[in-house]
């Protein structure tokens, strides 16, 4: 398949494209539809040529968007559409042909990821409006995850709200996990084999992956579960939902709400949930940022170390995400908190890695665990997987 994919990743309010050729160097027309359903409903992006754009789109629903978006897209027509899902729950292990069945599957998961299925498949509906004869694949959040081992993914929960209800860990961000750990497999000597790998954005997971395949990963039935992120808390004692109800009355959608969109490094600076303004007031001593930035590398080399536990061997660990491929502190922090797993930073190279830019940062001749930074390629990893999917059926 040489025509490029279109990949969409759907939203309540927004549609996240890009228009992916199989040739990797290829430029790609990527974009934004946000705000859909309001008066400053708007289309950014950017054409090949690099150049970007702002196109108003008032009041313009996802249908409209899409039409707006195909007409962006420069006489190239796509052989297939991509989508993102996030939650696949135990129904899917890989991409899938997306059908009446699919379609059905994702619907009984919406309970798992109220927020995200119910728009990805409002996407869908709307891409098949628009491009009715072309194939549309689902890629899954959760699919690169099922390969866990139930030691990893069971909770110590009565058997009954596993088996009727589907309670365990999936996992999220799945794509780049995957992503990440494969092109570090091609980039260094130590091959597939046991990769620590921390996506870090305003959203975090890590994950332990052997010979390309998930054995743990942060994240649990919800993508609540795990590391400090930019307004969600991360792991919390399980009693404190109830505790907060009983003493300061808060309803279960309020607690949901803290939890997800008024903690992370927002609660615990009390400034932002952006790192690039809290390393900053935290350089000028501010103490509440100080102490985002403390708990926040803190419980990553945490993570990092219990998930160690995963895997035979330990090859190295990855950075990627916006925070993980651009804040050197946030690095050198992390590792700082790991001295008896044998990583050796190059401290030159830490600081002067470029934006966007692969790389190792290791010391000149070390031997041990690597350190890699690896800039994700989530819209890449879905194109690849919508390929093979199509590429399986002929």
């Amino acid at each position: 398949m040489n025509a490029p994919v279109l990949v969409i990743n759907c939203g309540s309010s927004s549609i996240k494209y890009a228009l992916i050729d199989s040739d990797p160097e290829a430029p790609r027309l990527a974009g934004l539809a946000e705000r859909l359903g309001s008066p400053d409903a708007r289309l950014k992006g950017n054409n090949s040529a690099g150049e970007s754009f702002t196109q108003p789109l008032p009041d313009a629903d996802h249908t409209q968007a899409l039409n707006a978006i195909l007409e962006r897209m420069e006489g190239r027509v796509p052989s297939a559409v991509g989508h993102r899902i996030v939650h696949g729950g135990e129904h899917f292990t890989q991409a899938a042909l997306i059908d009446d069945s699919v379609i059905n599957a994702i619907e009984t998961t919406a309970a798992l990821a109220p927020l995200h299925n119910p728009a990805n498949l409002a996407g869908v509906a709307a891409t098949q409006s628009v491009f009715p004869t072309l194939p549309q694949v689902a890629v899954f959040d959760t699919a690169f995850h099922q390969t866990m081992p139930p030691r990893a993914y069971r909770y110590a929960l009565p058997e009954s709200l596993y088996a009727e209800h589907g309670i365990r860990r999936y996992g999220f961000h799945g794509t780049s996990h995957a992503f990440v750990s494969q092109r570090a497999g091609e980039l260094s000597t130590r091959g597939a084999g046991g990769w620590l790998t921390a996506h870090l954005g305003n959203g975090c997971s890590t994950s332990a992956v052997c010979n390309n395949q998930s054995q743990d990963t942060s994240m649990g039935l919800t993508p609540l579960e795990g590391l400090v992120m930019g307004t969600r808390s991360g792991d919390v004692d399980p009693g404190l939902h109830a505790h907060l109800h009983r003493q300061l009355g808060w309803s279960l959608d309020k607690i949901d709400n803290v939890l997800n969109k008024e903690s992370g490094l927002l609660g615990l600076s009390g400034l932002t949930n952006d790192m690039r303004e809290i390393e900053e007031a935290a350089e000028q001593g501010h103490p509440t940022a100080q102490l985002a930035m403390e708990v926040f590398c803190y419980r990553i080399a945490k993570s990092l170390a219990a998930l160690s536990c995963a895997l035979p061997q330990l090859d190295g660990v990855i950075f990627t995400g916006g925070i993980g491929e651009n804040s050197p502190v946030v690095r050198r922090n992390v590792l700082a908190l790991l001295p008896h797993f044998g990583f050796a930073l190059d401290v030159s190279a830490n600081e002067t890695t470029i934006r966007g830019k692969e790389g190792c940062l290791d010391s000149a001749g070390h031997q041990g665990p690597q350190v890699w930074v690896i800039p994700t390629d989530e819209e890449g990893r879905i194109a690849m997987e919508t390929r093979h999917c199509l590429e399986a059926r002929v």
